[in-house]
């Protein structure tokens, strides 16, 4: 794995982040013969390394496992001329040009053209043995997972609208989805709420959270422990030392739907433009631009509402024929070189 100390070079493109939207772009960067560098983050591969497998991924009829979809696709990368890296970005300069990225290792990158592919971070609750089961039958995409649910009975934990989108997408395989909410009010639109609350597959258990999640690597989910208190927050309840009611039920899958935090903290005190939930916002149109020329947006970082693997291999293809005809129009202008941009721009 290279290291990324030369503060002296600066690339044509730098891509934060190694899930399929990073590594699209990469493939796309790389073969448009811009050399690009890739840091990898703290979680390398991103959340398609915890789906053990991806049956609608284009091209693999028989289906994926996520981790192999993402080494197939870094090797891609490599294989035209694409760098990687470790590095988390813990600090972004984008006033000024080329941009700068200061690492957590002390390194300090400098690019002209910027992708950001962070990814979204889906919340999870702290159930015990979450970690050991997400992909195990633990899963925060129904739209991913729920297929491998057929006659399953499945718990959904949440109360906003996705918790009722993704209850109601997998009663179309389930035998029975229970929707857990921690209070007695939804946090979902009446809409959604409404259609959930009718369909005959879905039920609801009101004050309740999920405690712990029962099963292996080997037999995957087989059932779970939930608490209940009839004033909502049982776990809170039960921290503070007061009586919860226990119930051990058997299901075959549960999924998170609490939220997801999109991974965009570096750009915090940047003049990028971010939404209220922390997305990177994108300019109007078919385009991966965002409110700073020359940074580009790809994969669930932009995208709050599609969240698919095929749709961020999409967007990171973009961000790179984007970023490629950026450098084009710029090296047409006859810009001035990398380190005197700054002051080309004023």
């Amino acid at each position: 794995m290279n290291e990324a100390s030369d503060t002296t070079e600066v690339r044509d493109v730098v891509i934060v982040g190694s899930g399929v939207a990073g590594l699209s772009a990469a493939v796309y960067a790389a073969r448009a013969d811009l050399e690009p560098l890739v840091l990898e983050g703290p979680e390398p591969g991103g959340q398609l390394t915890l789906t053990t497998d991806v049956e609608n991924f284009l091209g693999f009829p028989e289906g994926v496992g996520g981790m192999e979809l993402i080494q197939r696709g870094k090797e891609q990368a490599e294989r035209f001329g694409a760098e990687f890296a470790h590095g988390t970005v813990e600090e972004a300069t984008l006033a000024e040009r080329p941009f700068e990225l200061a690492l957590s290792n002390g390194d300090v990158v400098r690019t002209r053209a910027l992708i950001v592919a962070t990814g979204a971070s889906a919340r999870w609750v702290g159930a015990e043995n979450e970690e050991e089961l997400m992909g195990y039958g633990l899963s925060t995409c129904a739209t991913c997972d729920g297929a491998f649910h057929r006659g399953d009975d499945v718990l959904v934990i949440g109360g906003g609208d996705s918790a009722m989108e993704e209850a109601l997408f997998l009663a179309k395989f389930a035998d029975s989805v229970t929707v857990v909410h921690r209070r007695e009010e939804l946090r979902a639109s009446e809409l959604m709420a409404t259609r959930a609350r009718e369909h005959e597959d879905v039920e609801f258990r009101w004050n309740t959270e999920l405690l712990e999640i029962h099963g292996s690597q080997e037999e995957g989910v087989t059932g779970a422990t939930l608490v209940h208190h009839p004033d909502g927050y049982p776990t809170e309840k039960l921290g503070d030392g007061a009586d919860v009611d226990r119930e051990e039920v058997d299901v075959g899958g549960i999924f998170y739907a609490v939220g997801h935090e999109p991974n965009t903290e570096f750009l915090a005190d940047t003049p990028i433009d971010l939404a209220e939930s922390g997305h990177l916002e994108t300019l109007e149109g078919m385009t991966t631009e965002t409110t700073v020329d020359g940074v580009f947006a790809a994969g669930d970082v932009m995208d709050p509402d599609y969240r698919q693997a095929i749709t961020s291999a999409g967007t990171g293809s973009m961000a790179a024929l984007d970023a490629e005809e950026w450098l084009d129009e710029r090296e047409a202008r006859g810009d001035a070189p990398a380190v005197a941009e700054a002051q080309a721009d004023d």
